[in-house]
């Protein structure tokens, strides 16, 4: 059965003035987002992260260790909605993107 429900974006806004050291992601949405977690793959080291309610217009920052401006990587972003369901966004890291 189709879903007639719209799509849903992915609530986030990237800063990306400090990259590669610092990356901000802002909550765009009208609602909050509830158990968040930030995982990083790639060049450098990114301490795993996890925030219990992000509200909106607030952000949060994840810091990469050791990475060149050359380097590439991703961000893996887990939450949840206020309905509970889970959500997954793969971010790139690349100074291109």
């Amino acid at each position: 059965m189709l879903s007639t429900e719209p799509a849903y974006s992915v609530p986030f806004v990237v800063d990306r003035s400090a990259a590669p050291r610092l990356y901000r992601l802002r909550n765009m949405s009208t609602e909050p987002v509830r158990a968040i977690s930030l995982t990083h793959l790639g060049n450098g080291y990114a301490p795993p992260l996890a925030v219990r309610c992000l509200a909106p217009g607030a952000e949060l920052s994840i810091a990469v260790f050791g990475a060149s401006h050359t380097d590439t990587g991703i961000l893996v972003v887990r939450w949840r909605r206020p309905n509970d369901a889970e959500y997954l966004w793969r971010l790139n890291l690349s100074p291109m993107a």
